[in-house]
């Protein structure tokens, strides 16, 4: 592996994994200390002058979307150059809506096409409950032109594996996509099931950089095939999703149900929380319908605008 481009398949902390062309893997740190580069980041890099095999990424090349969140105090970068995002619940332990929703509006706001699955199909209650409270999100814009649906894939990662193997494969097949979700979704299951040994790599590589056994902090990108076209990307798990970075104004436009009625309130600037005249609310108080935006939808949508505008201190 020689100086040159590469692309980075592990980072932890300032160090990264970089991958040239050829396949070879080498360490390398980042010049400087702003800007560091993520997994899925085509950079260029250099090797190091006194030979220990590591290397330095002097520039990171242009990237076609980042997605990340921002709470108060800092930023979280997950993974650049995405395709799509898998973002992985359960029916058990229940799945926060408010977290999900928080994920899916990152993902508008990147630019990346979502996919929702719900795991663990197999408990049939809970995975029927956990079926309806995603109509929204199953049903949404209704049948109208142009409408914006989520696909929601139904998963039992403990049983029919191989038959929600070939159908993953299938939807992952020449992308490149980040698996997002909170911890104990099951998405260790799921890497591994798509890339048998996973979970030994991930020992290596977050040995090599110095993560010792917090293999859950370590984002890494696994290959599907070996052309190196199908790539996925395993993050760790989280608990809570700010979205800081994005204007509490610029909230409806990313939540597709909502943006289906912006255009239409009496008011340019409406904030569709108490306005007279507010297609969004006038939709909210409407009966049974695919356009219909839900009551929890509406209830998330104000707990996030009051969280964003709030005053920074």
């Amino acid at each position: 592996m020689n100086d040159g481009a590469g692309l980075v398949v592990a980072a932890f902390g300032r160090h990264c994994v970089v991958e040239g062309p050829d396949g070879a893997r080498r360490i390398c740190h980042p010049r400087g200390k702003k800007n560091l580069p993520v997994v899925g980041d085509r950079v260029l890099w250099q090797g190091a002058r006194h030979g220990d095999g590591e290397g330095t990424v002097e520039q990171i090349l242009q990237r076609r979307n980042l997605l990340y969140r921002q709470d108060a105090v800092r930023s979280k970068s997950f993974a650049a150059n995405l395709d799509q995002v898998l973002i992985l619940i359960a029916a058990e332990p229940t799945f926060s809506e408010s977290l999900l929703t928080r994920a899916l509006i990152a993902c508008e706001a990147a630019g990346v096409r979502p996919l929702i699955a719900l795991n663990k199909s197999d408990l049939v209650a809970p995975f029927a409950q956990a079926w309806q409270r995603l109509w929204p999100y199953r049903h949404m814009g209704g049948e109208t032109e142009g409408a914006h649906h989520y696909q929601v894939l139904p998963l039992s990662l403990t049983q029919s594996a191989e038959v929600d193997r070939k159908a993953l494969a299938q939807l992952l097949h020449g992308k490149t996509t980040l698996v997002l979700g909170p911890s104990g979704a099951g998405k260790s299951t799921l890497v591994n099931l798509l890339v048998p040994g996973a979970d030994v790599l991930t020992g290596e590589l977050s040995q090599a950089l110095g993560a010792g056994r917090h293999t859950t902090t370590t984002t890494t990108l696994y290959w599907l095939d070996d052309a190196r076209r199908s790539a996925l990307i395993d993050s760790p798990g989280f608990q809570s999703f700010g979205l800081n970075h994005i204007a509490p104004t610029d909230l409806a436009r990313l939540m597709p149900d909502f943006a289906l009625h912006l255009g239409s309130c009496r008011f340019y600037n409406c904030t569709h929380l108490h306005e007279p005249g507010c297609a969004v609310l006038a939709s909210v108080a409407q009966g049974q319908d695919s356009q219909r935006i839900s009551p929890s939808r509406h209830r998330i949508y104000r707990e996030l605008f009051a969280e964003l505008s709030a005053p920074a201190y």
